[in-house]
């Protein structure tokens, strides 16, 4: 693993682009599995994460970052697998279980697993719904969720900008949520849905941002189709 030689390589300079405060670092636990929710403003999340946590952590990736050709394809393939990034389809259903298959092998193996309930980033800034798979990997495998907060990624790096601003960042990790491991089939979608309630309530109490109890998907689809509803009635003018 590379992940440690990047981390001690470029992390002095994040450092100084970032400028991140940490908080509650006392809430990972020194060794054995736990859950890192966090919210998901900018694609600079997965970079500020890794540079504040004492222990390395493991992040999905779209399975378009390992499919890529060309020198460029196998070069950001080697970098994700080097870093910690596994691939995942998130086009759900079955073809995502793959990649909760491999996230519960890491925290089986007493690793960090670290993933954004959203299921992508904020289409404006406030917190959506979050996904049962955070809550169903904990119950599965017994391990604590700590909800996490990251302030100030978005006013840093805006959607589709592509190099970030200069500026400061928080990272709070709250407290451990603990939970009892539970057989898979006795798992029911009532207990998914309210832990998965108090994680997002606890992430929201430290980010400070406006919840919404819908999926970030949806709000996505619609911001999408309305622009596309703008760009055609300019286009008939």
């Amino acid at each position: 693993m590379l992940y440690w030689f990047f981390v001690k390589l470029l992390g002095p300079l994040a450092r100084r682009w970032f400028k991140p405060t940490v908080k509650g670092l006392e809430n990972i636990p020194k060794k054995g599995p736990a859950i890192i929710a966090a919210n998901h403003l900018a694609v600079i999340d997965d970079g500020l994460l890794p540079l504040v946590s004492p222990r390395m952590i493991h992040f999905m990736g779209k399975a378009e970052y390992f499919e890529g050709k060309g020198i460029k394809g196998k070069f950001k393939k080697w970098w994700f697998t080097s870093v910690g990034v596994f691939p995942v389809d998130r086009s759900g259903g079955s073809k995502s279980l793959g990649g909760l298959l491999t996230a519960r092998h890491i925290l089986e193996q007493g690793h960090l697993f670290g993933i954004h309930p959203e299921g992508t980033r904020s289409p404006d800034g406030r917190l959506y719904r979050g996904h049962t798979g955070v809550a169903r990997l904990a119950l599965e495998t017994g391990s604590p969720i700590i909800p996490t907060a990251i302030i100030g990624t978005r006013e840093m790096q805006v959607p589709g900008q592509v190099i970030p601003n200069k500026g400061k960042t928080t990272v709070i990790f709250g407290k451990p949520i603990e939970v009892q491991k539970i057989p898979e089939d006795e798992i029911t979608h009532e207990q998914l849905r309210t832990l998965t309630n108090r994680m997002m309530q606890t992430i929201q109490q430290e980010t400070g941002q406006e919840y919404v109890d819908v999926y970030a998907q949806v709000v996505k689809k619609e911001m999408e189709a309305a622009k596309a509803r703008e760009a055609g009635a300019a286009a008939g003018k």
